[in-house]
């Protein structure tokens, strides 16, 4: 059995003297210990922090041992608990486990005795926590391919990994969109003394505002119509382990400031809740914006940037390292491609290192499932590859990458010189197309063959929103 003996305990026990001494024997032993004078008391340090074990009096004023047990296991993930009994009330520690207690101890009992008994009833917690937390993982994550890269400037950014990893220091990992952000976040924790622990993810630009508040943090029961029980936050289920925010500065502003308080206190309310949360996460976090950018329009707060930025680790687009296109195009063949991977022909290979990338490996990653399925002969040429890898298209396709198969004209411009650059072309392809849809966001973004959230992002960078609201 692991040692146990940083365990979080609570002692609840109306005897002055008694809980005085059972709290510093516990405390000497290496326990975390709280103590508090009835079940009542009890019940609310259990709602200000986190406990593994319980050692309660059965008879105590206010609120007794057996009221405080049905109490605790009315909510989620309670901690276990050992009731503490005289003589005369042993068949009520028995009932007690009948309804959910972990075992019982009758007085007197020495603390050798009762340090086997919370050894283990804290180990029984924390497998029940490790599962949760790992059915939670699960449910949230997708299988983690391996980095496959042979250039210098991948490499510098493992060697960062391996370098900021073991530490508890807050790291930030930019990058565009599809440049394998998220594997990096996975990297620093799987080599973190956090590895044992939970990896939680969770996509700040993919949830409504109120619901993203209530997925951080979770909430009360009662906190809003329909929360019918308290749910734990992500921020409360990553405790001891590592929280990713992808896109984290597409936070709203209220919930920069509560998750900065968070990450400087470590502690939090949930939705609708009036007692602290504590909790210990190490925060890792990522985005594809310029941070001097979105600093200067005030849409991130900077000193939530300096809180989230303790180490940051930059990863350079696929166009700018073509050496990584052909490993990684052989290791995607043969994760897709099963026992059998279809062979690339020279010509394809050319084809693929020449094209820009502009949306990086997960862009390469999409085109090869989709010449996959295309090839004939078990093999892929240039014909399976989209017109835009072939450098058969132009304008918004080359500049996202996405190729939605419909042509659209250039609005008039008034006389004016065509545009010069990739991005004045990419912005003419989104204003044709909304202008197409009667600036319907919805509609241009299915044309233009985006996401609705790439498609507000353009407009955003473009400085195209006040013409949607005019």
């Amino acid at each position: 059995m692991s040692d146990l003996h940083d365990a979080r305990l609570l002692i609840a026990e109306d005897e002055a003297n008694l809980r005085l001494v059972l709290q510093k024997e516990l405390q000497r032993l290496g326990y975390r210990v709280q103590a508090a004078p009835d079940g009542e008391a009890a019940l609310r340090k259990l709602e200000e922090s986190n406990v593994d074990v319980l050692l309660c009096d059965i008879n105590m004023p206010r609120m007794d041992g057996m009221e405080l047990l049905r109490r605790i296991h009315e909510r989620p993930n309670p901690p276990e608990v050992i009731m503490l009994t005289g003589q005369g009330t042993i068949e009520t520690a028995v009932e007690a486990m009948r309804i959910g207690a972990y075992d019982y101890l009758t007085k007197p009992y020495s603390i050798n005795e009762l340090d086997v008994r919370v050894r283990q009833a804290a180990e029984k917690r924390r497998l029940r926590v490790d599962n949760q937390r790992l059915r939670a993982q699960l449910d949230r994550q997708s299988p983690l391919p391996e980095i496959v890269s042979v250039s210098d400037a991948m490499g510098e950014a493992i060697r960062l990994v391996e370098r900021v990893a073991p530490s508890d220091a807050s790291v930030l990992i930019t990058g565009e969109s599809g440049t394998g952000k998220e594997l990096i976040a996975h990297a620093i924790h799987r080599l973190s003394n956090r590895a044992s622990a939970s990896f939680i993810d969770l996509n700040c630009a993919a949830f409504q505002e109120s619901l993203l508040e209530s997925e951080l943090f979770g909430y009360e029961a009662g906190a809003f119509s329909g929360a019918k029980a308290r749910k734990l936050g992500l921020i409360e289920l990553a405790d001891g382990g590592t929280l990713f925010l992808d896109e984290v500065t597409e936070l709203p502003a209220n919930l920069q400031a509560k998750l900065l308080r968070a990450i400087e206190t470590r502690t939090f309310f949930r939705v609708g809740g009036v007692r602290k949360v504590e909790v210990n996460v190490r925060i890792v976090a990522a985005t594809n914006r310029n941070l001097d950018a979105v600093i200067g329009n005030g849409s991130f707060r900077s000193d939530l940037l300096y809180r989230i930025n303790g180490f940051q680790i930059h990863l350079v687009p696929l166009r700018d390292r073509p050496e990584d296109i052909e490993p990684l195009t052989s290791h995607i063949i043969k994760q897709l491609g099963g026992p059998h991977p279809l062979e690339i022909t020279a010509e394809t290979m050319s084809a693929l290192i020449d094209y820009a990338w502009p949306g990086n490996v997960r862009q390469l990653r999409n085109c090869l499932e989709r010449a996959i399925l295309l090839a004939n002969d078990n093999r892929i040429t240039p014909n399976e590859l989209p017109p835009e890898v072939r450098g058969l298209t132009t304008g918004l396709v080359a500049a996202t990458g996405y190729s939605p198969g419909v042509s659209l004209s250039a609005p008039s411009n008034g006389g004016e010189s065509p545009p010069t650059s990739l991005a004045d072309v990419e912005r003419q392809q989104i204003i044709a197309a909304l202008e197409q849809t009667g600036w319907h966001r919805g509609k241009a973004a299915e044309i233009l063959g985006i996401s609705p959230s790439t498609l507000y992002r353009r407009l955003r960078d473009y400085n195209l929103e006040r013409r949607l609201q005019s």
